[in-house]
């Protein structure tokens, strides 16, 4: 079934409506249109849920986010990525539903429609990132507005997702477009990181090695990521315990949850396993960093 861009995203909206005290606001990251490579030429954006019963949206091209209002905001905002090898993204198991969890939670989720399919196959990351940077720099512009303290913004993110993640934490503020300051903000560096089995920070060949664009710095916020032992190849949870051990060197605050079983692209999927509990090890992880309880949520 093929959607417009609008009805998409009102459809994804749906299944979180019911945990909401406002509609979820939708806000295009690129009003003039985002800036693509030369050549590029954008197809349909559609959404379709195939045998496997995972929704997947495709060929975006004008990304928003949508902003999730719960009803008694406790001033803390996820920026959720969906994964989707920066082909399509997994808007459903690794989007939708994990902000209903959040939205239930009190915390402002908020889900980030980046761009797919892949723009520079060299740097596959290079569009989606501009496009995280840009939607942090909204979300700190509008927090207030949105009940969310600007000191308590994180983000969250699976697969692909995950790796963009990665990137937003470790390389925030390295732009690679024309920055709008009504849009944009200086410092655009989550408060806090959640990678979720992420790729593409070693290589197929050697993955007990970190990339070298993976690196951590005395700056980098703190960070909980999950993984199943049973990943492998440019996924495997190896990068996940190396990527702790960077943190674990600096003498960052980071947590590391490994499962034997899951296998890669789990999400809000039952299996039946002691890796269904990953979102509330997350949620326990952020109240014991401080970031579940209610605090002053309108500073600037």
């Amino acid at each position: 079934m093929k959607f417009s861009s609008a009805l998409l995203t009102l459809a994804l909206a749906a299944s979180v409506a019911t945990a909401h005290a406002a509609d979820p606001v939708i806000v295009k990251l690129w009003p003039k249109g985002a800036e693509e490579p030369a050549g590029f030429k954008a197809e349909p954006e559609k959404s379709e849920k195939k045998a496997d019963g995972i929704e997947r949206t495709s060929n975006v091209s004008d990304p928003t986010i949508t902003v999730f209002r719960p009803e008694k905001p406790n001033g803390t905002a996820v920026l959720v990525c969906p994964g989707g090898g920066y082909s399509i993204l997994a808007s459903e198991h690794e989007g939708t539903m994990v902000c209903d969890w959040f939205l239930k939670k009190g915390v402002t989720p908020i889900l980030l429609k980046y761009r797919v399919p892949r723009r520079d196959p060299q740097d596959p990351s290079k569009y989606p990132l501009q496009d995280a940077q840009r939607a942090m720099g909204i979300i700190r512009h509008r927090a207030a507005e949105w009940g969310i303290n600007p000191e308590r913004i994180g983000i969250l993110g699976f697969s692909a997702g995950g790796h963009l993640t990665v990137m937003t934490t470790l390389h925030p503020n390295e732009r690679t477009y024309t920055q709008d300051p009504a849009l944009d903000k200086e410092d655009v560096t989550p408060n806090f990181s959640i990678p979720v089995y992420p790729a593409y920070l070693v290589t197929k060949e050697d993955t007990f090695k970190l990339l070298p664009e993976i690196t951590v710095t005395k700056k980098s916020p703190p960070m909980c990521l999950v993984h199943a032992h049973d990943d492998k190849g440019t996924t495997s949870a190896s990068a996940s315990a190396l990527l702790y051990l960077e943190y674990k060197k600096l003498d960052l605050p980071a947590e590391l949850h490994i499962y034997t079983k899951g296998g890669h692209g789990f999400g809000m999927k039952v299996k039946n396993e002691p890796v269904d509990q990953w979102l509330e090890r997350v949620g326990e992880w952020m109240t014991s960093m401080g970031w579940m309880g209610e605090k002053e949520t309108a500073k600037k």
